[in-house]
């Protein structure tokens, strides 16, 4: 890596935030807490909002230019549009990067943007946070020992107030896409999709071999659901990403009993709650992130897997769209393979 001085030496890792809106805030925030960081300054192209931010969180207002100078490492929390170019500035200055998801607007975009960091030998770490929730790290201990056969995600809300992309695929969707392919170890070998003409609901079914996964997004559900469920030949796992929570049922069968001359139906399961380390999956995503840098190791989630997941949406995205079919798809990814 080049820069070595973060491995041999004990003081923290420099960081910064390019991008302080509502979730390079919170980067902000968090590094400004990590004892393994310190927090040198923050960018923004409204001027206003980046003093506002520094101001809260004890750190500088930077012009890009300076904070680079500045920093050993960067999150990169700008508009999707603005990552190519944001991403390669940063390495080109020698900063390792962690890029918020999806990686890039193309594929070409975000291989470009791996080469980059490879041949500098920096870290190019890419911001899918739910495999930082402790709840998916459980189930991910667990699923090795299971015979799956189907994972079903769902990432559902109501409209929210905030401008946000319209297009639920690759705001929301792409999250448990990158979950799904990381239990699995897999990118899906034939994928269907529907939704509706506004981008603000989509469902997707991936087959793996012998595992289908279903993802749903939505932005029009009047209630916050955040799940994941895993139907196994020995159990079945429910995931709750908001409490952080794991169920597994297991032995589940049905009982008739006579009770009082009337004969009554019941049915029982052993459910087991395994424990979960709970904790801000922000929080333990940055952690990682600055441990990847000073140990110039490998990142948790690489510029590899968010191509791949970029890939994956961009096929659901154009199956929705009416661009492509399935069968078409499937054609493709055979070729491929």
């Amino acid at each position: 890596m080049s820069t070595e001085r973060t491995k041999t030496s004990p003081r923290p890792v420099r960081v910064g935030v390019v991008g302080v809106g509502a979730m390079g805030e919170n980067h902000a925030r968090v590094f400004s807490e990590l004892r393994t960081a310190d927090l040198v300054g923050v960018t923004d192209h409204d001027i206003d909002v980046a003093r506002r931010v520094a101001a809260e969180y004890g750190t500088e207002s930077l012009e890009i230019g300076s904070l680079l100078e500045r920093c050993d490492a960067v999150t990169v929390a700008v508009p999707t549009h603005a990552h190519y170019e944001t991403v390669s500035r940063c390495l080109e200055a020698g900063v390792h990067v962690l890029v918020e998801k999806p990686i890039a607007e193309t594929v070409e975009q975000g291989r470009t943007m791996a080469k980059l960091a490879r041949n500098a030998g920096l870290v190019l770490q890419v911001g899918h946070i739910e495999r930082f929730n402790p709840a998916v790290q459980t189930v991910g201990d667990l699923i090795d020992d299971l015979d799956v056969i189907s994972l079903e995600a769902e990432r559902l809300g109501p409209p929210i107030d905030r401008a946000a992309p319209g297009n639920v695929v690759f705001d929301l969707m792409v999250h448990d896409v990158d979950i799904v392919a990381s239990l699995l170890e897999d990118d899906p070998e034939s994928i269907s999709a529907m939704g509706t003409e506004d981008g603000r609901y989509a469902t997707a079914t991936m087959g793996y071999g012998d595992v289908v996964a279903t993802v749903t997004a939505s932005r029009v559900t009047q209630k916050k659901v955040r799940k994941l469920t895993v139907t196994a030949r020995e159990c079945l796992v429910e995931v709750d990403y908001l409490e952080q929570s794991v169920l597994i049922h297991r032995d589940s069968y049905p009982e008739y009993l006579v009770d009082d001359g009337k004969r009554r139906y019941r049915h029982e399961s052993v459910v087991e709650r395994p424990r979960v380390d709970n904790g801000e999956p922000l929080r333990h995503e940055l952690e990682s992130f600055v441990e990847t840098v000073r140990e110039e190791a490998e990142p948790t989630v690489t510029a590899e897997d968010g191509i791949s997941a970029l890939e994956t949406v961009q096929r659901i995205d154009a199956l929705v769209s009416g661009e492509e079919s399935p069968r078409r798809l499937e054609r493709e990814r055979e070729v491929e393979i």
